[in-house]
């Protein structure tokens, strides 16, 4: 986490932190000085601490500035208060970078101190409404963030990606600076580490879209959410096998190191419920629904009070064609935990399909497989569309060099679901697409190996959704 400081007592600055709030991504700590107490609505206290004292003194600014902060961000009214503000700081901070929010004609030698004219900007936005005059891009739209540019870090899910597998609903990449090169975006274009991208779209989605392109390995099940939900109807769940499933599901849940919420409907056998209460811990919320109406609205609302990032379901569950429907209406990563041990899986088996599904997830592949130590088989059965799965091969294959960890390509002239089918135990990762929420027996004549997903329902499966 990066710390940064600001420094306010004025108007500006209040609207500053309002902004800031609003705009927060959960990546930074802000610490925040004013002279006189405000109360902010939806601060995280987590992500904002506020302090009240006046930062011309340097005593109680020394207290503050032992911590290490990458940035401060300064406004204030009078600039007899900054330059002493400034002067406090580089007594402890020489190097610290300095941002002045300013209405005078003052520069700084400091090349760390960067200072924002007040003066200027708003000369500048009452530029903007004469008439033949271009208008610039951060004043386009109405300014509450519908236009965004985002540097693309090495270690992005959107690497190597090509335009055409980026699922953009209700957003869109506009275009690409690279090299500070204007490129087009088209659908063979691939992003490439760097990269600049301008976004377009709704706010909201555009804040997603940011934690996505940002996203480092090993935060899965993030950007879906940040908690695990085991989803267990005990009027279709196996009651006999619910212990060692519950086990298995406790398992992923100590890989991953995030919050498992145990749901539990349709109670109905008192000594299972008991014993399912026993996995009560400080990580482990066991949730029991005893009314029997509305579930489906129910479930939607937990996935969004416990943020929910993967849902874990029995093979039962998953069978169960409304079940599925509803699964895949979520959006959310599923795993579906079969009745193999699971604590010996070594291998994630992808069958490369038809499209490119499997390129849209790709990153999230590679985040599963770090962080429960799978070795990644790719199953490449020859047919027909062989261009597109050289692509898609190519893909990861860059994606091998960003995160550091091999793949095995394998070239197949039979279905690769007879050969996985031979094979003692591994974890199948497939797109979860709207497809797979059909009846399986629509599926006795296709070739679509992912349509073809029960075919393994004997082994352990994660559906991943193609959307952000």
């Amino acid at each position: 986490m990066k710390k940064i400081l600001i420094i306010s007592d004025n108007v500006v600055g209040e609207h500053f932190i309002k902004r800031v709030i609003e705009a927060s991504t959960g990546e930074n700590i802000y610490y925040v000085v004013q002279l006189k107490p405000k109360k902010y609505e939806d601060a995280n206290p987590s992500r904002f601490k506020f302090y009240e004292f006046d930062p011309t003194s340097f005593y109680k600014i020394a207290n503050l500035l032992k911590m290490e902060f990458i940035q401060v961000v300064i406004s204030m009214n009078k600039q007899l208060d900054v330059n002493y503000t400034i002067k406090n700081i580089r007594n402890i901070k020489k190097q610290l970078r300095i941002v002045i929010l300013s209405k005078w004609q003052q520069d700084y030698e400091d090349s760390n101190i960067i200072t924002i004219n007040a003066n200027e900007i708003l000369a500048s936005r009452l530029l903007d409404y004469l008439p033949n005059m271009p208008v610039i891009a951060q004043n386009v739209g109405v300014g509450e963030g519908e236009i965004m540019e985002v540097s693309v870090p090495f270690g992005s899910s959107f690497v190597y990606k090509h335009i055409s597998v980026i699922e953009q609903k209700d957003w869109r990449i506009v275009a690409i600076y690279r090299e500070r090169k204007l490129l087009l975006p088209n659908r063979h274009r691939m992003i490439q580490p760097n990269d600049i991208l301008i976004l377009v779209g709704e706010p909201a989605v555009l804040k997603s879209v940011y934690r996505a392109i940002n996203r480092e390995l090993g935060q899965f099940p993030e950007p879906f959410g940040s908690n695990l939900y085991l989803y267990i109807d005990m009027n279709i769940v196996n009651l006999s096998k619910i212990d060692d499933f519950i086990s298995r599901a406790i398992f992923i849940h100590k890989k991953l190191k995030h919050k498992l919420i145990i749901r539990i409907i349709n109670p109905g056998n008192i000594s299972v419920i008991w014993k399912i209460k026993e996995y009560r811990s400080e990580n482990i919320i066991i949730d029991i629904e005893y009314e029997n109406y509305d579930l489906k609205k129910k479930f939607f609302k937990d996935l969004k009070n416990y943020h929910i990032g993967l849902i874990i379901v029995s093979k039962e569950m998953l069978k169960n064609y409304n079940m599925r429907k509803t699964l895949y209406e979520a959006h959310v990563p599923v795993f579906k935990i079969a009745d193999k041990d699971y604590s010996s899986v070594k291998e994630a088996s992808i069958i490369l399909g038809e499209n490119r599904d499997i390129e849209k997830i790709s990153s999230t592949i590679f985040d599963i497989s770090e962080q429960m130590n799978f070795n990644i088989e790719l199953y490449n059965y020859m047919s027909e569309h062989q261009e597109a799965k050289e692509q898609v091969i190519e893909h990861f294959n860059n994606l091998t060099t960003i995160f550091s960890k091999s793949i095995k390509i394998i070239q197949e002239n039979e279905n690769p679901i007879k050969l996985l089918k031979q094979k003692g135990n591994f974890v199948q990762i497939l797109p979860f697409t709207k497809k797979l929420t059909s009846r399986n027996i629509y599926t006795l004549l296709s070739t679509d190996t992912e349509r073809l997903y029960h075919k393994l329902d004997d082994y352990h499966q994660i559906f991943i959704p193609v959307q952000i």
